[in-house]
């Protein structure tokens, strides 16, 4: 049996809260979703003119991201490269780029999904969350 970190409140709201930053920082609209390694949501934030539907593409870009313990863009491009049908997969739906898997010790913890701007805008904002982890 191994000994394995998990999220905590503080770490979804410091993550929240850096990736908020790094929207704010470049004046991007987006919704920032924070899951645990199940997939399940931990903490949601839409910023003021993201669009309704973010508020589902985030949580599903961070769900693909926790459960396939990498980054949601592998799927895009899975299917962008003539897989199509990747597209059936089961209880997978938020395979384009902006889902981040929140890696310890190897281990994968969760995962931040970003949605509102350009792809590879909403992974950086994912990634800006995730640093602030240390």
């Amino acid at each position: 049996m191994i000994t394995k970190s998990v999220l905590q409140a503080a770490d979804v709201a410091k993550i929240i809260a850096a990736a908020d930053k790094e929207a704010a920082a470049n004046n991007w609209a987006v919704t920032i979703a924070v899951v645990d390694d199940g997939g399940h949501l931990l903490g949601l934030v839409r910023r003021d003119g993201a669009p309704p539907i973010s508020a589902h593409i985030a949580p599903a870009k961070a769900h693909t991201a926790a459960l396939g313990r990498r980054e949601s863009k592998i799927y895009e491009d899975i299917i962008n490269q003539g897989r199509y049908s990747f597209l059936s997969a089961p209880t997978i739906e938020g395979m384009l780029e902006g889902g981040v898997p929140i890696m310890v010790d190897g281990q994968c913890v969760g995962a931040v999904g970003v949605s509102g701007v350009k792809s590879p805008e909403d992974a950086q904002i994912a990634r800006a969350g995730i640093a602030a982890l240390g």
